[in-house]
């Protein structure tokens, strides 16, 4: 693994979020297009909790196991995160988007300068629990791919917005099939 190029992944993959959420209102972005899938919101909230309780914190507890050095760990024991259900919980969907955005950033920008202090770790330290093992370059790998899966998702609820402009014109297949 190379740490560097997952950097950069990662950091890039941060200036495409930011573009994909500009221009989008707090009413567009608590739009859910079907009752099973998130709103822009969502997605917003559940990047800002999985960006401080889960990929940076897990990526120095698996380091820090080895090394002893936890920089941003909670607990002792590796915890248990809930995405899902933290959802409703944490109702994301009552948040302000211009504030969420604002904190998923800061945090992002924070863990890009954790990263950059600890680009000389060992990325095949291995963390072993009940669900099975995970180096750290494999955390780390696991994070940026996280990231294009939510580009992903925007990209799709940014589609859905735009069917939802054009209304009843049915012009929309000629931009080419989705």
């Amino acid at each position: 693994m190379d740490f560097q190029t997952l950097y950069q992944e990662l950091a890039q993959s941060t200036e495409m979020i930011r573009a994909l959420l500009a221009g989008i209102s707090q009413e567009e972005a608590q739009i859910r297009p079907a009752a099973d899938s998130w709103s822009i919101l969502e997605v917003v909230c559940h990047l800002y909790d999985e960006e401080r309780e889960d990929f940076r914190e897990h990526l120095d507890f698996i380091i820090s196991t080895s090394l002893n050095t936890g920089l941003h760990r909670q607990n002792e024991e590796w915890h248990r995160i809930d995405p899902q259900g933290w959802v409703t919980e944490r109702k994301y969907n009552e948040r302000d988007l211009a504030e969420m955005q604002k904190m998923f950033f800061e945090e992002r920008a924070k863990s890009l300068e954790w990263l950059q202090s600890i680009r000389s770790a060992d990325l095949e330290i291995t963390y072993t629990s009940e669900f099975g093992s995970v180096t750290a370059g494999e955390m780390f790998a696991c994070w940026v791919a996280h990231d294009n899966l939510h580009i992903r998702q925007f990209v799709e609820l940014r589609r859905k917005h735009i069917e939802r402009m054009a209304g009843s014109y049915d012009v929309l297949q000629y931009a080419g099939d989705w």
